[in-house]
């Protein structure tokens, strides 16, 4: 087990969103707000960590043939879980993003850490594992969400700060609200795989000029 080399793989290497490009329809319908990129990125690193710990334990003990329905089923039971949770605790997030907190269980990122890793390595290691790659995972929509609600409302941390409206950094009347609709997912998640496949370039070249 490697904690660095995991978190490296779920930030940069492997980042679900920049790298993999895995989840991207939650991606981009609810990264109009930073409320909304945070609550999905926590949740989906719950649901993820969680199941990477069970399906580890049970890895033994699933039958080959129907492994991967059994890993739709215990995701499918964190997600109702975090659901319910949101529903009770959080109202307001669990109706500002709907259906995607459910969609949770089709989410590509699950299933392929569950098939990938958990199922194949020890319960700490596939903690650590779903640890990192939701870290990843919320890192990259946090990005989005701040580029997107600052170009498109004008604004920084709505539903967080300042009561809920966010702190106002561009006057009413002058943001493109183009950015907040599905065009503006579209072009800010573009625009960020550019500038991570440039960064990851730089890097890998800064390595090999290392050695």
């Amino acid at each position: 087990m490697n904690i660095k080399k995991q978190l490296r793989e779920g930030l940069l290497t492997k980042n679900p969103v920049l790298s993999q490009l895995l989840g991207l329809c939650s991606v981009l319908a609810v990264t109009t707000s930073l409320f909304n990129g945070i609550g999905m990125g926590l949740s989906v690193t719950i649901v993820l960590t969680c199941s990477n710990i069970l399906i580890s334990l049970l890895r033994k003990v699933i039958p080959s043939q129907i492994r991967i329905a059994s890993y739709v089923v215990i995701i499918a039971a964190f997600v109702t879980i975090v659901d319910l949770c949101l529903q009770a605790f959080i109202p307001a997030l669990s109706e500002s993003m709907g259906v995607f907190i459910p969609l949770i269980v089709v989410n590509c990122i699950l299933l392929g850490r569950a098939e990938a890793f958990a199922s194949k390595n020890g319960v700490l290691a596939s903690a650590i594992d779903g640890l990192c790659q939701g870290f990843g995972y919320t890192v990259a929509l946090i990005c989005m969400c701040v580029i997107r609600e600052f170009l498109g409302n004008g604004t920084f941390g709505s539903g967080i700060l300042n009561g809920g409206e966010g702190i106002r950094i561009i006057p009413e009347g002058y943001p493109a609200m183009l950015m907040v609709m599905p065009v503006g997912g579209f072009l800010t998640l573009g625009f960020l795989i550019a500038g991570f496949q440039w960064l990851q370039k730089r890097l890998n070249n800064k390595k090999e000029a290392a050695k």
